[in-house]
């Protein structure tokens, strides 16, 4: 993956807690994206080397700049860092664009369902604005949660696009704390099963439908299995990872173990305790492993196990384009007391 020094052109808020970063498109090598991707900004913080995942909320054939949104996480060092200290002007070094939660047309008449809770609506909005643009006939179904109307992301300029757009785009938005609601703002609680099958089926017009969900857990599942039993075919069914959830019961067999990295030249040996990811381990002795997504997609933190054994946590799915001693070390805990790592 190709790394960028970005300048920063301006700084918008969007709400109390969340800010969209608008990075100026370099003069010679411009950044080539798609909408729905992402991009990982580095920050060197207190010593350390920070590198996070956000997706982009503009679209290359709309937006001039490259945006990225970003919403403060409690305690969270990274967002609050950007918060509290970026500015306009300020150069940030990236890597991207990568993922593939992007757009594939599947008929000349797309029907695409987009679903999302908080700030899962960033390549939402990033796709929505990219097919509108260059899609005429297609119908877009924006369906979005949060708490309230003053945090939700992008509002004004989601009513904004639904007003230029008013027979291609439909947005049907859910609050679920917002107790004084008029009919016309929006629903009161939360995204349900049953409004997912209600929707789709009343709207479905003979068309194969596509679905983009992006948000918590409970969303992508409650939203996956409504799916499902209107036989909408798994493959029109994608969705946003950008964190690996961990069963405790996976975490059996983990053990402390000393950890011999083969890196750059120089041999490190680390001690990685019990339940941390040897990325982390290694990230906190200040070893800069190369990394991006954190959840096992890009391919950035693949290291060669020479010694010992390791076990991947949390990946979506069977990863057949590793080999028997690769594993991606950000979602890999210590099976064996000793390690001996290649970093490739």
């Amino acid at each position: 993956m190709e790394q960028y020094t970005l300048a920063i052109q301006d700084i918008r808020n969007e709400t109390d807690d969340t800010i969209t970063i608008c990075f100026k498109q370099p003069g010679l090598r411009k950044m080539k994206y798609q909408a729905g991707q992402y991009m990982t900004l580095i920050f060197k913080i207190n010593g350390r080397r920070y590198s996070r995942p956000y997706s982009f909320s503009s679209a290359p054939s709309v937006d001039s700049t490259l945006d990225v949104t970003v919403k403060r996480v409690p305690k969270g060092i990274v967002s609050n860092y950007i918060l509290n200290e970026i500015k306009v002007g300020d150069v940030v070094e990236v890597v991207g664009p990568t993922g593939d939660f992007i757009y594939l047309p599947v008929n000349v008449n797309p029907r695409i369902y987009l679903w999302g809770v908080g700030s899962g609506i960033t390549p939402l909005f990033s796709l929505a604005k990219e097919i509108l643009s260059s899609q005429p006939s297609a119908k877009i179904h924006l369906v979005y949660g949060n708490k309230y109307k003053v945090s939700t992301i992008f509002l004004e300029k989601i009513l904004e696009l639904q007003k230029k757009y008013k027979s291609e785009f439909n947005v049907t938005l859910f609050f679920s704390q917002e107790l004084s609601l008029d009919e016309k703002d929006g629903f009161y609680g939360r995204i349900s099963s049953s409004f997912v099958s209600d929707l789709v089926s009343n709207n479905s017009e003979g068309e194969e439908s596509q679905h983009y969900i992006c948000g918590p857990k409970g969303l992508k599942e409650a939203v996956k299995n409504s799916l499902l039993e209107l036989s909408i075919s798994e493959s029109a069914i994608y969705s946003e990872e950008f964190q690996i959830l961990i069963d405790p019961k996976e975490l059996d067999g983990v053990k402390d173990s000393m950890i011999n990295f083969y890196f750059n030249g120089d041999q490190v040996k680390i001690f990685g305790p019990k339940g941390k990811s040897v990325l982390n381990s290694a990230l906190d002795h200040n070893l800069e492993i190369p990394y991006s997504c954190q959840t096992g997609i890009c391919n950035s933190c693949k290291a060669t196990v020479v010694k010992g054994n390791l076990k991947m946590i949390g990946l979506s799915q069977e990863r057949k384009d590793l080999n028997t001693d690769e594993f991606l070390l950000c979602c890999s805990y210590p099976i064996t007391n000793e390690l001996v790592i290649k970093v490739n």
